[in-house]
C-alpha cells in the first residue's frame, strides 16, 4: 500500500511540473494582433482602445505611458525543470503622430528591466526609463530600443530621428537614422519616425553569437534581409534571470500620439510573425459627415457670406499688422520660416516687459510659441534693403544647419516690411557680461568660468574648422555669450554681422565687430579672417579671468591687454585676476587662462593660436610656448617687436590659417 502511495505520489508530481513548465513556456512567449484582453500591466497615459490599439502618449505635455507584459519572463534560468537562454526575438508594430507636424514627442523605447516600478524615472528625453541620478548607472540592468524623435545633444543623439541600442542609460552604443533596407533596389531608404504612418520593428539577439540586430520597415513589405542596427553585445551582464519586458515612451515641450499596433515575442526561438491585416486601425485624424439637405445647405451659403464679409473687413482692418513680405524663391525655405503672427503672438506683441536686451542689431524679445509651448528669442533686425535678400536669407537657412552644444541655436525667420526676424533658442540666464559686470547678478565662481570659457573656445573651433564651411564670429565678446539653464555658455549671433553686410541699412552705419575686440590688421584692411576672430577670443579670456572690460574708459583708457602684460612683465600675472574671486581659483589654471588671452591677442595674426591649438592648451594636451615677456601683445603694441612669426607649439601641428569671408569652402 505504501509503495503504490509513493507512485501516486509521484505521478502527481510530476503533472503538476508539467503543467508549470508548460505554463511558463506559454508566458514566455506571445503574439498579440491588437490588445483586446491582453496580459498587459499599463501605467501613466496608457490605455488600450476598444478595438484593440495599444496608446502609450496622447498630446499632453511631460507625461510618461509605459505598458508591459503582465508576468516576468525567465532569460538564463538554471532550475532543473526549466531552461532557458538569453535569446530572445521579438517584434511589433508602431505608429508615432505628432501634434504638430515636424515636432513631435520624445518617441518610443522597447525596454527589458528587472521592474515595472518607474515611480522615480522622468518624462522628456529620460522617456520614462530613468532620471538624471541614475542615468548610465550599470545597476540599471536595463536594455532598451529607442526610437527617438528628439535629438538630445548630451547623450550624443546623431539627429532626432533615429534607431538606438541603449544599456543603463539614455546614451546610446549603436544607433543610425531610421531608414530600411530594401532587398529588390539593393540600397537603403529613410523613414520618418513621426509620420504617423505605422513601422514594424524587428529585435533579434543570438546569445551563441552575442549578436543583437534591430531590424525597421513600413509595414507594406516583409522583414529586410540586412538589419539596420548589428551590435556585439554580452547580455549576460545586464539581463538578470528574472525580467520584465514591454514598452515605455515620454512626452516633453511637445507631444505625440504614440500606438502599438501589435507584439510578438519568443523568449526562445524567433518569434511568430503578426498578421498586418488583422492590426486596430489608427484613429482618423478628422471626423466625415453626412451630406445635408438643400435647406441646411442654403442656410450654411448664407452664413458662409456673412461669415466671410466679416472676415473679409477684419483682415482689411489686421492686413498691415501681420503683412509680410514673401517672394516665390522662399518656397524651398518654408521649414525655416516663422509666420510674424506666431512670433507676435509669442512675445505679446513685443512688448517691453518681454525685452530681453538690445544690441548693435537690434532688439531681443523673450517669447512662447503657441503651437508648442517652447521659449523662443526673437531678435528684430532693421532691414530696408532688397538687393542681395536672396543670398542674405540662404546664409541664414545654412546657419541655422549649425548644430553644437555651446552655439545658441539659430531656429528660423520672418521678413516683414522693413525688418527681419530672426527666432533663437531662449537662454533662460541671459548674456555672461551681466554676471561679470552686474552687481544684480551671483558673482561666477572660477570653476563656472573656466568651463564657459573652454565652451566657447570649442563653439569658435566648430564654426572655423569642425563644419563644412568656415564660419567667422565677427563680434566675440562677454555680450555675446548666453548662458543656459547650467550656467553653460553659448555664442550667440555668429555670423550675423557678416550677414548684415549683404543689404546694409543706407541710413544707418555698422560697425563690425565692437572697440577692445578688434585686431590691428582689421583697421588697415577691414576684413575679418579666423585670427581676428581669435583675436576677439583672447580679449574675451582676459574679460572673464579679469573682471574687466577690454579697454575701460572710466580708468583713464586703461587697456587690460596691456595691464595684463605689464602684470606678467613684473613676474606677477596673478594680480590680474578678478578681486571678486578673492583668490578662490585654481592657480595654475587662471595662470594658463591669462597667458593664453596674450597669446590670442598678439599683434602679428600669425602668431597667434588657432582655436584647436587653444583647445589643446585648455584641455593640457600641448604645453605653453616660451616667449619674452616684452613680446607684442595687444591691438596698439608694434609689431616690429615679435620675437616669433608663427605660434610655437610643443606637440605638432597644423599651422594657424587665416580665411578671410564668413563663409568660404572649408577645402578640407
Amino acid at each position: 500500500m505504501a509503495t503504490l502511495l509513493r507512485a501516486l505520489h509521484f505521478l502527481i508530481l510530476l503533472y503538476v511540473s508539467n503543467i508549470l513548465l508548460s505554463f511558463a513556456q506559454d508566458e514566455n512567449q506571445f503574439i498579440y494582433n491588437g490588445f483586446k484582453q491582453a496580459k498587459l500591466h499599463l501605467d501613466g497615459t496608457a490605455v488600450i482602445h476598444s478595438n484593440g490599439l495599444l496608446q502609450l502618449t496622447n498630446i499632453s505635455y511631460q507625461q510618461v505611458g509605459r505598458a508591459f507584459y503582465q508576468f516576468p519572463i525567465k532569460f538564463n534560468t538554471t532550475s532543473p525543470t526549466l531552461t532557458s537562454s538569453l535569446s530572445f526575438s521579438t517584434n511589433f508594430v508602431f505608429a508615432m503622430v505628432p501634434q504638430v507636424q515636424n515636432f513631435s514627442g520624445h518617441g518610443i523605447a522597447f525596454t527589458i528591466s528587472p521592474t515595472r516600478d518607474f515611480t522615480h524615472a522622468t518624462a522628456n528625453k529620460y522617456m520614462g526609463i530613468f532620471n538624471s541620478s541614475n542615468n548610465g548607472l550599470p545597476g540599471n540592468h536595463i536594455l532598451a530600443i529607442e526610437l527617438d524623435t528628439a535629438e538630445n545633444l548630451e547623450f550624443g543623439d546623431i539627429d532626432k530621428n533615429h534607431v538606438g541600442i541603449d544599456v543603463n542609460g539614455m546614451k546610446s552604443v549603436e544607433s543610425a537614422p531610421a531608414r530600411y533596407f530594401t532587398d529588390k533596389e539593393g540600397k537603403n531608404i529613410s523613414l520618418e519616425l513621426m509620420s504617423g504612418n505605422p513601422m514594424h520593428l524587428w529585435i533579434d539577439y543570438n546569445e551563441a553569437e552575442k549578436l543583437l540586430n534591430v531590424t525597421l520597415a513600413p509595414t507594406r513589405i516583409p522583414k529586410p534581409s540586412r538589419p539596420l542596427l548589428s551590435r556585439h553585445i554580452n547580455l549576460s551582464q545586464i539581463l538578470l534571470e528574472s525580467m520584465y519586458v514591454g514598452f515605455s515612451s515620454a512626452t516633453g515641450q511637445l507631444a505625440s500620439y504614440n500606438y502599438i499596433l501589435g507584439w510578438s515575442f519568443n523568449q526562445s526561438g524567433p518569434s511568430q510573425s503578426l498578421e498586418i491585416s488583422r492590426l486596430p486601425p489608427l484613429p482618423r485624424q478628422g471626423k466625415g459627415a453626412k451630406v445635408p439637405g438643400p435647406e441646411i445647405i442654403t442656410s450654411l451659403i448664407a452664413v458662409a457670406l456673412v461669415l466671410i464679409t466679416v472676415t473679409g473687413a477684419a483682415y482689411i482692418l489686421r492686413r498691415n499688422k501681420y503683412e509680410e513680405i514673401r517672394e516665390d524663391w522662399e518656397e524651398e525655405y518654408g521649414t525655416h520660416r516663422f509666420s510674424y503672427k506666431s512670433l507676435h503672438k509669442a512675445t505679446k506683441g513685443f512688448k517691453d516687459t518681454e525685452l530681453l536686451g538690445e544690441g548693435g542689431f537690434g532688439k531681443v524679445y523673450m517669447g512662447i510659441l503657441a503651437s508648442s509651448n517652447v521659449q523662443i528669442a526673437v531678435k528684430r533686425v532693421s532691414h530696408d534693403s532688397k538687393q542681395g535678400m536672396k543670398e542674405f536669407v540662404a546664409e541664414i537657412v545654412t546657419m541655422g544647419k549649425l548644430r553644437h552644444r555651446n552655439l545658441v541655436q539659430l531656429l528660423g525667420y520672418c521678413r516683414r516690411r522693413g525688418e527681419l526676424l530672426l527666432v533663437y533658442d531662449y537662454m533662460p540666464n541671459g548674456s555672461l557680461d551681466k554676471f561679470l559686470f552686474s552687481n544684480k547678478n551671483p558673482n561666477l565662481n572660477w570653476f563656472q568660468r573656466f568651463r564657459i570659457i573652454r565652451g566657447v573656445a570649442a563653439g569658435l573651433l566648430y564654426l572655423h574648422e569642425e563644419w563644412e564651411q568656415v564660419v567667422l564670429h565677427r563680434d566675440v565678446k562677454a555680450s555675446n555669450v548666453l548662458l543656459d539653464a547650467e550656467l553653460n555658455g553659448r555664442l550667440g549671433d555668429f555670423g550675423l554681422a557678416r550677414l548684415y553686410d549683404h543689404g546694409t541699412n543706407p541710413q544707418t552705419t555698422h560697425v563690425v565687430g565692437t572697440v577692445g575686440y578688434l585686431a590691428p590688421e582689421f583697421s588697415r584692411t577691414g576684413r575679418a579672417t579666423t585670427c581676428s576672430d581669435v583675436f576677439a577670443f583672447g580679449a574675451f579670456m582676459l574679460e572673464v579671468a579679469c573682471g574687466r572690460r577690454p579697454i575701460e574708459l572710466q580708468a583713464q583708457g586703461v587697456i587690460l591687454v596691456d595691464w595684463v602684460s605689464e602684470c606678467w612683465r613684473r613676474e606677477a600675472i596673478l594680480d590680474a585676476s578678478d578681486p571678486r574671486l578673492e583668490g578662490n581659483y585654481m592657480v595654475e589654471e587662471m595662470k594658463l587662462v591669462l597667458k593664453i588671452g596674450l597669446f590670442c591677442s598678439h599683434a602679428m595674426p600669425t602668431a597667434r593660436p588657432s582655436m584647436r591649438q587653444v583647445m589643446q592648451l585648455l584641455d593640457g594636451d600641448a604645453d605653453l610656448p616660451k616667449v619674452p615677456h616684452d613680446s607684442a601683445f595687444g591691438p596698439f603694441a608694434s609689431s616690429e617687436s615679435s620675437d616669433f612669426m608663427t605660434f610655437p607649439f610643443t606637440p605638432s601641428s597644423a599651422p594657424s590659417m587665416c580665411t578671410t569671408d564668413s563663409i568660404l569652402k572649408s577645402g578640407r
